[in-house]
């Protein structure tokens, strides 16, 4: 006999997850590891972590380190998590997780994410139909970058 599997609901998975936000003009943000510091390029923030492509190449999973971000309402400095590679369907991107942030950073970030969503910055619904368009042409053209410079 066949064990029962319960269905989630279509886009479960969508409605729980804050808004991702495609962050303009490759900002950069300092990180630390292991007193190492290096840049990244930010390709994608979320209020729980975000993906970069790092001038260090990838760094192994579940590397803990540090995070510098300059947004227009200040510094960000969060501990983060090393996630997987290819992120975002680029395969230079790293994902990293936020382990913690002090309650100014959070505020600045915070902020900083919120101006960028009602930019239209975003993945929400908010958008309409054209802003999906949109952000679905400048994710492809990124991948393409991407791929590009990757030497594929």
């Amino acid at each position: 006999m066949l064990p029962i599997v319960p269905v989630k609901p279509p886009n479960s998975r969508k409605r729980g997850r804050p808004p991702r936000i495609c962050v303009p003009n490759s900002e950069r943000a300092l990180f630390t590891v292991d007193d190492r510091q290096f840049v990244g390029v930010i390709q994608r923030l979320s209020l729980t972590g975000g993906s970069a492509i790092l001038a260090k190449g990838p760094i192994p999973r579940g590397t803990m380190g540090g995070m510098e971000l300059k947004t227009v309402f200040g510094k960000v400095s969060a501990h983060v998590e090393f996630l997987q590679t290819g992120a975002d369907g680029i395969p230079l991107a790293q994902a990293f997780r936020f382990l913690a942030m002090d309650d100014a950073s959070a505020e600045r970030f915070k902020a900083a994410a919120a101006q960028m969503v009602a930019e239209g910055f975003s993945d929400a619904d908010s958008g309409g139909q054209a802003g999906q368009t949109f952000s679905k042409l400048l994710l492809s053209v990124r991948r393409l970058a991407a791929t590009i410079s990757s030497g594929r």
